[in-house]
């Protein structure tokens, strides 16, 4: 049993070493490690990204934002950085395009709005956010690098709110700078990168001392996915089981009308069941 026991670890750890070798900056798990506090990270896909040159000042990963409403949705962000001058961004990186839902996004920046002015602070004081979407594959489908969303009216003039929504496509592979940047999200080893800042990050949590962490990381997630499992396993089967139950009374009900003399309709309409008549239409 012992000797069984040590195998299946064994094999349970290849496992997951393996899971953490074909990670790369599309994984949110390795992301939001490597640029945890890593604020040349940071400054390097915003910079890039935006085209010009910020001041970051804090940088976080798999930062919670709760929300104040009871049984309000709360939000787990992948990265959020500040800027000094108040400016916050938040860069998710999804492999799935239903996880970048535009309503999403709109989510997400009306949290980190919502947390930027203090007490009696002027609506003017108000400062600019930027939600960036980086997502696996082209998600509007329309074979450019990146969209920029700000608010115009009557699609003119721009609103000037200083909201900012960003979806940048993680297949362009064009000569430039958002070009390496994502040639670099997609890079699965811990060489070759067009990005040192990035290169450091990847090789320290998938080579050097960090992987041990990023090993337990995997395990923990699947660890919680597993029991996820269970318990929605255990609700289905309990719900059918309630539905099995209903069925069986209801049959019941029905035989013990049906014994004590009374005409087909009747028995159903007691029993709570379809005429015979609804039940052929069906």
């Amino acid at each position: 049993m012992k000797r069984e026991k040590t195998k299946d670890n064994r094999k349970k750890k290849r496992e997951i070493e393996k899971i953490v070798d074909n990670m790369c900056l599309f994984d949110d798990d390795l992301m939001s490690r490597v640029f945890d506090g890593n604020i040349p990270a940071a400054k390097l896909i915003i910079d890039t990204l935006l085209e010009k040159n910020v001041e970051i000042k804090s940088c976080r990963g798999q930062v919670q934002l709760k929300n104040p409403l009871v049984n309000g949705r709360s939000i787990i962000l992948d990265i959020l950085a500040g800027e000094k001058n108040g400016d916050l961004f938040n860069c998710e990186v999804q492999r799935k395009k239903r996880d970048a839902n535009p309503r999403r996004a709109r989510f997400h920046s009306s949290m980190m709005d919502a947390r930027m002015l203090k007490s009696n602070q002027e609506f003017r004081k108000l400062k600019d956010s930027y939600m960036i979407f980086i997502t696996k594959s082209d998600y509007f489908g329309k074979n450019r690098a990146v969209y920029r969303i700000d608010r115009k009216i009557d699609g003119t003039d721009n609103f000037n709110d200083g909201s900012h929504i960003i979806y940048v496509n993680g297949n362009y592979r064009g000569d430039d700078r958002i070009g390496r940047l994502m040639e670099d999200f997609s890079n699965k080893g811990t060489t070759g990168f067009n990005n040192p800042e990035l290169e450091k990050g990847v090789r320290y949590f998938k080579k050097e001392e960090g992987r041990e962490k990023m090993c337990e990381a995997v395990e923990r997630y699947a660890t919680k996915q597993y029991k996820i499992g269970i318990e929605q396993g255990i609700e289905q089967g309990i719900e059918r089981g309630i539905e099995r139950g209903i069925e069986q009374k209801t049959l019941q009900v029905y035989q013990n009308c049906i014994e004590r003399g009374m005409s087909d309709d009747d028995a159903r309409a007691i029993a709570g069941m379809a005429s015979a008549k609804d039940q052929n239409k069906g």
